[in-house]
């Protein structure tokens, strides 16, 4: 059974960290995304802006439930750049969230855990320093009722925190998009088809 929410929290601001070890030096940078393609855009520009820069690194997690995630190594050891930022992005408890992190060779090995420690540590900073906000899951569902059936309507909504975001209008009906936490749209459902003169809709 697939897990409803109506909150999660998401990074809404850019977020600088830097962290240095044996003059090795690791830039990090947190982002919000949408989408796998705006995380190819970020990669693909910090890629270029720092085409000097040994390896870029990097890891997400995308959609309310945490849904889609991965993790890059570019070229470190296996498990000792993307995993650690993964973590700390989840240990936050952040989706709809990237970290890119660019580390600038300093000439000596830090080896596996010490690689480890240095993107956890950048990525900590950056996360850190980046304004996060917590937003709510909603869903749109659609009502079309006579007039005179308006008001009941209104006062079930207003019962379960719901809103109406438009309203559209002909000679006898108007039809209401309103929106509803995730958790409570099928029971919202349930509530406004006891209005039998109304029509209740998932989508338009």
């Amino acid at each position: 059974m697939t897990n409803i929410i109506d909150t999660y929290k998401t990074v809404i601001s850019l977020g600088k960290g830097e962290y240095s070890e044996k003059r090795s030096k690791f830039l990090a940078f947190a982002f919000h995304v949408e989408t796998e393609e705006e995380v190819k855009a970020f990669v693909q520009e910090y890629r270029k802006k720092y085409f000097d820069a040994r390896h870029v690194c990097y890891a997400y997690i995308l959609d309310p439930d945490a849904g889609r995630t991965r993790a890059n190594d570019d070229g470190e050891p296996s498990g000792s750049a993307g995993r650690p930022i993964l973590g700390q992005i989840r240990s936050a408890e952040l989706t709809n969230t990237l970290v890119i992190v660019v580390r600038y060779y300093g000439g000596v090995n830090l080896g596996t855990g010490g690689l480890v420690v240095a993107y956890k540590t950048a990525t900590a900073s950056a996360l850190e320093a980046a304004v996060i906000e917590e937003r709510i899951v909603c869903e749109h569902i659609y009502v079309k009722a006579p007039y005179e059936d308006v008001d009941p309507v209104l006062q079930r909504l207003k019962a379960m925190q719901a809103e109406v975001i438009t309203r559209d209008y002909d000679a006898t009906h108007t039809t209401l998009t309103i929106s509803v936490k995730q958790s409570q749209k099928l029971l919202l459902m349930e509530q406004l088809r006891k209005i039998y003169t109304i029509e209740v809709l998932e989508e338009l």
